[in-house]
């Protein structure tokens, strides 16, 4: 082994922030390998506000700037070399989203980018899973968050095709999604994806990991929908006490886990699929390639 390196990624989403601190393999006549280090995740629900009133709160901005801070504290202590931030849905819907990246910048020292959908959706693509994959295969890769949902199509190491919607768990419980989206959103499956025979679903999230623990389905293997309408259902019927101390969900997961559960099940439904594979793996996965592609 020549070196090992640290890297790290932040992925400032809707519903909570994420610090992934990634090793870097470094080895002469052998591609360069990453291994996770560390996951720190925080609740901090951005799209709350965002959704509803168009501005992050005080309150939560200064949430945000001390989170910033400790990941900065952090990546010091990991001796993290590089990193990179970005932030999604929930800040790109504010109107002071930018002000507080300037904010964030001027108190921690951390430099955070917005990205757009069609950039969020291609970071997936960019994890070593689909290095390994048939040219001639086709997927549908989901990508449920707080605050928009992705759906790209990939084949052979190329995107071809994908489209952002703003449909996620915070705005569904806020009952935020429009009937335009929703026909949008169905009519671009309609268009797209069922005339592909044999496509390969993966889904991406917290919530889909979340619903595939639950489902005690083998770890590796695919996810059945009827597993996951079970889970689904059985969710619905818990109270928000047993979700906690039972399935050990966290505070600010069980509000959103089945309307975010849902948008898998229509998906799966709507072409007539029967199994989804959740690799569990994030945006912050993806974002460890891009930081690799500057060695």
């Amino acid at each position: 082994m020549k070196k090992i390196k640290k890297f790290a990624t932040i992925d400032i989403g809707s519903n909570a922030i994420r610090l992934l601190i990634s090793n870097v393999i470094v080895r002469d006549n052998f591609p360069t390998e990453t291994t996770k280090n560390a996951l720190v995740r925080v609740p901090i629900r951005l799209g709350q506000d965002a959704f509803t009133s168009g501005i992050i709160s005080e309150k939560n901005i200064s949430r945000l700037i001390d989170s910033m801070k400790a990941f900065k504290l952090l990546m010091k202590v990991h001796k993290v070399e590089k990193y990179l931030a970005y932030a999604t849905s929930a800040l790109r819907s504010s109107k002071n989203g930018l002000n507080i990246l300037k904010e964030i910048k001027s108190k921690s020292g951390i430099s955070i980018k917005i990205i757009d959908g069609k950039k969020e959706g291609a970071l997936i693509t960019n994890d070593k899973m689909f290095n390994e994959i048939d040219d001639l295969e086709i997927f549908c890769l989901i990508d449920v968050g707080g605050g928009s949902t992705e759906l790209t199509i990939f084949k052979g190491g190329k995107i071809l095709k994908s489209k952002s919607f703003k449909i996620g768990g915070v705005r569904l419980i806020n009952g935020l999604v429009t009937k335009k989206t929703w026909e949008s959103f169905n009519s671009w499956i309609s268009n797209n994806l069922i005339a592909y025979k044999n496509i390969r679903i993966v889904g991406f999230g917290g919530n889909i990991n979340k619903i595939y623990k639950i489902s005690g389905v083998k770890i590796g293997s695919p996810l059945p929908i009827k597993k996951l309408n079970s889970v689904i259902s059985k969710l619905e019927k818990m109270s928000d006490l047993d979700k906690t101390l039972i399935l050990k969900l966290n505070p600010d997961r069980i509000d959103v886990i089945v309307p975010a559960g849902k948008i898998y099940q229509l998906l799966l439904n709507s072409i007539g699929v029967n199994q989804i594979e959740v690799p569990k793996i994030g945006l912050a996965d993806g974002m460890v390639s891009e930081l690799l592609n500057g060695l």
